[in-house]
């Protein structure tokens, strides 16, 4: 029997499984406009290209920042370091908006959308492309102004949990610290990153 006559389909439940292999970092997408405010937590989000400066975040077209996100045509990505923990999960469930913005402290970059005041750095970003694929629309971002804030270890998503990073000394100027691996901090809340594209 041939590989391919052998392969089995791929079903929903067995790709998430999979995919939960993935560290992730983890982030806050954040819009504010005339559609209102609105945000959710992704871990969907990557680096397209320097020049110009441009990066892709994926979206449920099911979740409730959609419609602000598209109407409003800006948005902003916040990546999370140690400590964001809590309003990571709150933007990813089902909180009300209020809620969800009333957990962090906000400032405004170019777009007008919110940028978390302590994220370890906000992408400030305008929607140029939008490409539908499934269940998500692959949203194509110019980032038109960068502010890099926070000093904590990096916030990650992997096997359902939420695990540190450690930021690697710059420079050579400090002591070399003993290596230190990957940590977890705690159990996923019930509805992560990974489900807040279909659920926030």
């Amino acid at each position: 029997m041939s590989e391919t006559e052998s392969a089995v389909p791929v079903d929903a439940s067995t790709y998430r499984e999979a995919m939960s292999r993935l560290a992730s970092a983890v982030h806050l997408i954040t819009t504010d406009g005339p559609a209102g405010r609105a945000g959710f937590t992704a871990s969907a989000v990557c680096s397209v290209s320097d020049a110009p400066p441009t990066l892709l975040v994926c979206v449920n077209r099911a979740a409730s920042a959609y419609a602000p996100l598209i109407r409003n045509g800006t948005l902003c990505v916040n990546t999370l370091g140690e400590g964001h923990e809590t309003v990571a999960g709150l933007f990813g469930g089902r909180t009300p908006m209020d809620e969800r913005f009333a957990a962090g402290t906000w400032r405004r970059l170019r777009s007008g959308a919110p940028a978390l005041t302590d994220a370890l750095v906000s992408f400030d970003c305008r929607i140029v492309e939008r490409h539908a694929v499934g269940s998500h629309d692959v949203l194509y971002c110019a980032v038109e102004a960068v502010a890099a804030a926070g000093q904590a270890d990096a916030l990650l998503y992997s096997e359902r949990r939420y695990r540190t990073l450690p930021r690697a000394p710059r420079g050579g100027s400090a002591p070399a610290e003993p290596a230190r691996g990957v940590r977890a901090i705690g159990a996923r809340p019930p509805e992560g990153p990974v489900l807040a594209l279909r659920s926030a």
